[in-house]
C-alpha cells in the first residue's frame, strides 16, 4: 500500500483524489490547500479523508508519494527540502501525465469488462449446458442452458459444491484422472437424459486447476433414434429441430453430397440450398479440408476444427459426427459455430491486455520459467538483488534471458514505478556513446539552454541496463566507474557535477576476466560490478526446464500468430531435449515459431515431424554460414576448447579428476582452463 499526500485541492488535485480512491494499492493520507472551500477539500470532507491548510504535519516516515499540484515553484521547493528522503515528490506536470495514464488505464479496464460481459452473453445464448468446477470441486462456471436443464438457479449454483448442484456428476472423477471423457450419456436427477463431454482443465504450467463439462438434452433424439432406421426418416423427423436451431447445421449422405442445411447455415455462409443440396461437401469451403469426408472415412467424430466457409469467408468452428444406422454409416452431420465476432472481441481484448502490460512497464519474476536448481539459484539471487541498489552483473551466453532478469530485478525493486532503460553497448558507435550516456553541455549559454540529457539523467530514480558492458570503450568505463563510486556524472563539455540516483545493471556474454587481463576492461570496474554477480545457466545445462518453457512460449506465440496450438507431443519434446541449443531460449522460441509455420491449417498439436523440419532448417542455416568477419584463430580455438571442456565435464558428471584423465592433462591444468573459460 502506497501512502499519498496531495498538496493543492483545485481541479487537478480533485481529479487525482478521485483516481487514487479507485486504486486499491493507493491510500490518500490527506489533501492540503490554503482555500478551505477548494473542490478537493469539499470532496475530502464528504469521503472522510483528512484535510488541512498546512502540509508540514503530514510529512511522516510512512509517506511514500507527494503530489504537488499547486503550480507554485516555491511550494515545490519547500516540499522537496522538507520531505523524507525515501518519499517521491511528483510535480504538477508529471501528475497531469499520471492522471492521463490512469484515465486511459481505467478506460481500457472498462472496455475489458464490457468484452467479458459480451462473452458471458455469448455463452448464455448457447444451447449446450456448460458447468465448470475448480480444484476444490466448487462450481465456478454455470450458464443459462445448464440452469434450465438442471433446474438450479445460476446465482445459487456459484460457490456450491458440484455434488450439491448435480448429485450424479462425474466431474470430480475427471479432475482426479486428468483424462477427458467424450459423448457420455447421463441421466440428471430430474430424469433428463443428456449427452456430455467432460474435460480436465490445466494451466500453462500443466497443473490441474479444474474440470469442465458441456452437455446437451438428448431425450427427444434418443426417442427418435429408437424408431427410425434409415437416413430419410431421420431427416424428416429432425428437420423442424434443425431449422429452429441458431447454430448452422449441414447434413451429407454416405457419398459426401449435401442433403440438408438449415436457415442458420444459409445466413452464415451466404449460400442458398440450391448451391449446397446435391453438391460435394467441399463446395462451401474457402480454406481447409472437408471434415464431412474425413468423418465418413474414419467413422469417428471430429470436433473443434477452425475453418473458413462460404462467400463471406466467415471464420467458424466445426463439429462433425457420423450418422450410423444398423452399424452402417449413412452420412454425417455438422454443427457450425460462427466465431468471427468472438475472434474480433478476443483480439481487442489481447490488444487491451498488451496496452495495459506496456503501462505496467516491465516483466516480473513470474515471467521466468524453469525448475532446475541452476535457474532457481539465479532467480533467488536476482530477488535478493531487487531488495538493494547495489550494481548487478548478469553473466551468461546470448539468448539465456539476461534482459528478462534485468527487467524482473527492476520490477521487484522500489524503483519499479520509474524508468527502465536498456543500452546495447555493442550496437552504439563509440564516438556517440559518451554523449548518449552522459549528455552534452552546449557552449551556447550558461543557463542550460541547448544542453541535452543523457540516458543516465533519463533513468534518474530508475534503472539503467548496460547490455554487453564489456564493449564499452575504456574512457566510458572510467566515467561509469566514477559514477558508481561517487553518484555523480559530468556531461560532455560540462564542468559541474550532476548528482543522480540510478540503479545500474550490467550484462555480458564475454569473458570479463580475460578482457581485464588483456587491458580491455578496467580492473576496479570489474570488482565494483562483480559485487553481486548472477550466472544464468545455458539451456543445454537445464534441459528438464524445456517443457515448462515451451508451455509459456506457446501461449505467447499463439497470440502473436493468431493460432490455437494446444500442446507439443512427447516425441517432439524429446527431440528438442536432444539438441544442445547454442542460441539458448531465444533459439528455442525461433524453432517453435518455424514449427508452427510448417503446420497444416487446423492442426492443434506440434508433432515430431514439425520439430524435425524446424531444426533441420536451423542446422542447414548453420552449415551455410561462413566464418564471422571479426573472428580470429585464437578466438575460434578458445571457443572450440571451451566446447570440449564442457562436453568432457558433462560426460563425467562434473567429476574434475575423471575429466582431467579423459583429456590427458593434469588436474592443475584443468582447473586453470576451467577458470579461464568461467566454467567454475
Amino acid at each position: 500500500m502506497q501512502n499519498v499526500l496531495i498538496v493543492g485541492a483545485g481541479t487537478g488535485g480533485s481529479i487525482i483524489l478521485d483516481l487514487l480512491q479507485n486504486l486499491e494499492f493507493m491510500n490518500v493520507n490527506a489533501i492540503i490547500d490554503t482555500d478551505e472551500h477548494a473542490p478537493g477539500i469539499i470532496r475530502a470532507k464528504k469521503q472522510g479523508i483528512a484535510y488541512g491548510m498546512d502540509w508540514t504535519s503530514y510529512l511522516t516516515d510512512d509517506l511514500h508519494i507527494i503530489f504537488d499540484v499547486t503550480g507554485d515553484k516555491s511550494v515545490f521547493a519547500e516540499l522537496l527540502k522538507a520531505r523524507p528522503a525515501h518519499t517521491v515528490l511528483i510535480p504538477g506536470s508529471v501528475a497531469n501525465l499520471l492522471v492521463r495514464l490512469l484515465e486511459e488505464n481505467d478506460t481500457y479496464i472498462k472496455r475489458i469488462h464490457i468484452e467479458m460481459h459480451k462473452q458471458r452473453m455469448i455463452f448464455d445464448s448457447i444451447e449446450e449446458g456448460m458447468v465448470g468446477i475448480d480444484e476444490e470441486g466448487t462450481v465456478d462456471f454455470f450458464n443459462k442452458s445448464a440452469s434450465k436443464m438442471i433446474g438450479f438457479p445460476i446465482e445459487e449454483a456459484f460457490g456450491r459444491m458440484i455434488t450439491d448442484v448435480i448429485p450424479t456428476t462425474e466431474l470430480p472423477r475427471v479432475f482426479d484422472s486428468g483424462v477427458a471423457e467424450l459423448n457420455e450419456e447421463q441421466i440428471l436427477g430430474n430424469g433428463l437424459k443428456i449427452v456430455t463431454s467432460r474435460y480436465p482443465l490445466f494451466d500453462s504450467a500443466g497443473k490441474k486447476v479444474g474440470a469442465f463439462a458441456v452437455f446437451k438434452d438428448i431425450t427427444e433424439v434418443v426417442a427418435l433414434a429408437e424408431e427410425i432406421t434409415d437416413l430419410k426418416k431421420v431427416k424428416t423427423m429432425l428437420e423442424a429441430i434443425i431449422h429452429s436451431s441458431d447454430d448452422a447445421i449441414s447434413v451429407v449422405d454416405d457419398k459426401g453430397n449435401g442433403i440438408l442445411v438449415n436457415p442458420a447455415y444459409t445466413r452464415i455462409t451466404g449460400l442458398t440450398e440450391d448451391e449446397i443440396i446435391g453438391k460435394p461437401a467441399n463446395a462451401d469451403i474457402n480454406e481447409g479440408d472437408s471434415i464431412h469426408m474425413r468423418v465418413l472415412k474414419s467413422r469417428k467424430p471430429v470436433r473443434g476444427v477452425n475453418m473458413r466457409i462460404g462467400e463471406n469467408n466467415r471464420e467458424v468452428i466445426v463439429n462433425v459426427a457420423p450418422i450410423i444406422v444398423d452399424h452402417q454409416v449413412k452420412g454425417s452431420v455438422g454443427v457450425i459455430h460462427d466465431i468471427t465476432e468472438m475472434r474480433n472481441l478476443m483480439k481487442e481484448l489481447d490488444q487491451a491486455r498488451t496496452i495495459i502490460r506496456k503501462l505496467e512497464s516491465t516483466y516480473t519474476f513470474d515471467d521466468i520459467f524453469g525448475g532446475s536448481s541452476d535457474i532457481e539459484i539465479s532467480i533467488e539471487q536476482a530477488k535478493l538483488a531487487a531488495k538493494s541498489d547495489i550494481p548487478v552483473l548478469l553473466r551468461g551466453e546470448a539468448g539465456t534471458g539476461k534482459e528478462l532478469f534485468a527487467h524482473a530485478i527492476h520490477s521487484g525493486s522500489e524503483r519499479r514505478f520509474n524508468k527502465f532503460i536498456r543500452v546495447n553497448c555493442s550496437a552504439m558507435h563509440s564516438s556517440k556513446l559518451e554523449a548518449e550516456l552522459f549528455g552534452q553541455e552546449s557552449e551556447v549559454s550558461q543557463s542550460g539552454n541547448g544542453s541535452t540529457q543523457g540516458l543516465f539523467q533519463e533513468s534518474a530514480q530508475g534503472t539503467l541496463f548496460l547490455d554487453e558492458v564489456a564493449d564499452l570503450p575504456l574512457v566510458v568505463q572510467a566515467r561509469l566507474l566514477n559514477y558508481l563510486k561517487s553518484g555523480t556524472i559530468f556531461k560532455n563539455g560540462g564542468t559541474y557535477p550532476v548528482h543522480l540516483s540510478v540503479r545500474v545493471i550490467a550484462a555480458s556474454t564475454k569473458n570479463l576476466e580475460k578482457a581485464m587481463h588483456e587491458g580491455a576492461f578496467i580492473e576496479e570496474l570489474y570488482y565494483v560490478l562483480n559485487r553481486l554477480s548472477i550466472q544464468i545457466a545455458p539451456l543445454r545445462s537445464r534441459k528438464k526446464d524445456i517443457p515448462s518453457i515451451i508451455g509459456h512460449l506457446l501461449v505467447r506465440l499463439n497470440q502473436e500468430f493468431g493460432m490455437n496450438i494446444e500442446k507439443i507431443t512427447d516425441e517432439a519434446q524429446e527431440r528438442l531435449k536432444q539438441y544442445d541449443w547454442p542460441g539458448n531460449v531465444r533459439e528455442l522460441e525461433n524453432v517453435l515459431s518455424r514449427a508452427m509455420i510448417y503446420m497444416e491449417s487446423g492442426d492443434a498439436v506440434i508433432e515430431l515431424i514439425d520439430v524435425v523440419k524446424s531444426l533441420s532448417s536451423r542446422e542447414n542455416t548453420e552449415e551455410e554460414q561462413i566464418l564471422p568477419e571479426k573472428s580470429t584463430l585464437n578466438s575460434i580455438m578458445d571457443e572450440y576448447e571451451k566446447t570440449i571442456l564442457e562436453t568432457a565435464l558433462r560426460e563425467n558428471t562434473g567429476n574434475k579428476s575423471l575429466t582431467a584423465n579423459r583429456l590427458g592433462i593434469s588436474l592443475r591444468s584443468l582447473y586453470y582452463k576451467l577458470e579461464k573459460f568461467s566454467l567454475i
